[in-house]
C-alpha cells in the first residue's frame, strides 16, 4: 500500500448544510481513483459530523491507501466519542495500553466516553476486515474501535460478526489478539469462551493478561479454576491482578476464601479486587473487616471498593459516602462502574446531591446520572446546564443528550 501525504481540507460543515448535493458529492469522491480527492473527501466528512457519513465511510475502512483507512477509521470513531482523545498511554486498573493511536486510548475511556448511537453493521463488517490488513495500525486502530463504538451502544454483533472476532482471538499478531480479547470482554461476547481460555496461555503476557480479564467480563464459570491457577501463578503485578479482578466479575461462591485472604494483600490492587469479590458475593462474614477497614486503608480505590461492598450488603447509609468519592478525578472509571452496577435504583440519592458545593461532584454525578438515568432524571440535570463552572455545564448537557439519545 502507498502513502499519501496530508492534505488540508478546503471546505466548512456549512457548505453542506446550505447544500445538500454538496454532501453526496463529497460521498462520491470516496470513489475517485485519485488519493488525494479519496483522503480530502474522508476529512470533509468527518468535519460534517453526520451520522449519514458514517456508512459511506465504512467503505474506503478498507482502502488500498494506508492513509486513507486509517482517516475513515479515526473519522468514525470521532462520531461517537463525547471528547476528542490523544494517541497516548492510559493506566487503569489492571491494564496498561502499549499500542499508540487513538483508538486504544479511547477504549480506555469506558462507555461513558463514547456516545450510545447506532452501529451500522456496514461499518462493522468493515472495520472487522480491516483486522487482517497488511499495515499493523490499521489493524489494531480497526480492532479497538469495533470496541470502542459497541461499548456505547451496547452493540449485539451478529453470528458472521462473532465468527471473525473469534478468529481475531487467533490472529498472528499479538496485539491484534490482546484487542480481540478486550473487546469480546467488552461487548460480553459469551461464546467467545473457549478461545479466551486458550489465551490465557498464549505466548504473549498481553494477550494472556486480556483473555483472563475477557473471561470476567462474560462471567464464564468455567474459568474460575484456570483463573484460581493464574492467580496463584502469578501472585503478584498484573497477572494476579487481572485474574483475581476476573474471579471478583464472575462472583462465584466458591471463590470467597481467595478473596478474604486477599482482603489484606500488600497489593491494594488485589485488596480492591477482592472487597469487590467479596461485595458481589454477599459473603457476610466480611463486613466487620469492612467496618474496621473502610477509613482505615491508606489507597483510596480500596476504600471505595470496602464502601461499594457494603452498600450491597445492606448498609445503606454508605452509599452517601460512596458518593462523596465522586469529588476525587482519579477515582472516577472505578466510581462509574459502581454506579453503573447499581443502576437506576439508586438515580434518587445521586440526585440529590447534584447540588454540592464542589464542583468535580456536580460535573461527575452529572455524568454518572447520563448513564444510569432516565428521561425524568432530565429535569435534574437542566438546572446544571446553566452552572457557573463551564465543565458542569458541559457535563449537565452531555448527560441529558446521552439520555436522549438512549431513549431511556
Amino acid at each position: 500500500m502507498v502513502f499519501v501525504p496530508a492534505l488540508l481540507t478546503t471546505a466548512a460543515v456549512t457548505v453542506f448544510a446550505q447544500d445538500p448535493a454538496r454532501f453526496e458529492d463529497v460521498v462520491r469522491n470516496l470513489r475517485n481513483p485519485d488519493s488525494k480527492i479519496r483522503i480530502s473527501a474522508v476529512r470533509l466528512l468527518r468535519e460534517t459530523g453526520y451520522a449519514e457519513a458514517m456508512v459511506p465511510l465504512a467503505g474506503v475502512i478498507n482502502d488500498q491507501v494506508d492513509e486513507i483507512q486509517l482517516e475513515a477509521i479515526d473519522a468514525e470513531l470521532s462520531f461517537y466519542l463525547v471528547d476528542p482523545v490523544s494517541a497516548k498511554k492510559r493506566v487503569a486498573l489492571v491494564v496498561e495500553v502499549r499500542s499508540s493511536g487513538r483508538a486504544p486510548a479511547a477504549f480506555e475511556l469506558g462507555p461513558l466516553g463514547v456516545w450510545p448511537k447506532p452501529v451500522p453493521n456496514e461499518l462493522v463488517d468493515a472495520l472487522l476486515q480491516a483486522v487482517d490488513d497488511e499495515n499493523k495500525n490499521v489493524r489494531v486502530e480497526a480492532i479497538y474501535t469495533l470496541g470502542v463504538i459497541g461499548s456505547g451502544s451496547k452493540l449485539k454483533l451478529s453470528e458472521a460478526a462473532v465468527g471473525k472476532l473469534l478468529k481475531a482471538l487467533d490472529h498472528y499478531d499479538a496485539a491484534v489478539r490482546a484487542g480481540a480479547a478486550r473487546v469480546a470482554g467488552r461487548l460480553q461476547v459469551r461464546s467467545a469462551g473457549d478461545a479466551l481460555l486458550k489465551g490465557v496461555n498464549d505466548s504473549n503476557a498481553d494477550v494472556r493478561y486480556a483473555s483472563i480479564r475477557a473471561l470476567g467480563q462474560i462471567r464464564d464459570e468455567r474459568a474460575i479454576q484456570a483463573l484460581t491457577e493464574q492467580l496463584n501463578y502469578y501472585n503478584r503485578g498484573e497477572g494476579a491482578w487481572s485474574a483475581l479482578d476476573a474471579l471478583a466479575r464472575i462472583a462465584h461462591r466458591s471463590s470467597v476464601p481467595v478473596f478474604q485472604a486477599r482482603l489484606v494483600d500488600k497489593d491494594p490492587y488485589l485488596r480492591r479486587a477482592a472487597a469487590e469479590g467479596l461485595a458481589r458475593t454477599g459473603d457476610p462474614s466480611s463486613v466487620e473487616i469492612f467496618l474496621s477497614d473502610v477509613n482505615q486503608d491508606e489507597s483510596e480505590m480500596v476504600r471505595a471498593a470496602m464502601t461499594f461492598a457494603l452498600y450491597k450488603q445492606g448498609h445503606v447509609n454508605y452509599l452517601a459516602r460512596l458518593i462523596d468519592f465522586a469529588g476525587s478525578e482519579k477515582l472516577q472509571p472505578q466510581l462509574q462502574g459502581y454506579f453503573i452496577e447499581l443502576g437506576s435504583s439508586v438515580v434518587s440519592p445521586v440526585a440529590t446531591r447534584l447540588k454540592e458545593p464542589d464542583d468535580d461532584v456536580r460535573q461527575h454525578l452529572a455524568t454518572i446520572l447520563g448513564a444510569i438515568g432516565d428521561q425524568s432524571t432530565t429535569s435534574v440535570l437542566m438546572p446544571l446546564k446553566e452552572d457557573r463552572n463551564r465543565d458542569v455545564s458541559a457535563a449537565a448537557t452531555s448527560a441529558i443528550e446521552r439520555l436522549k439519545m438512549a431513549g431511556r
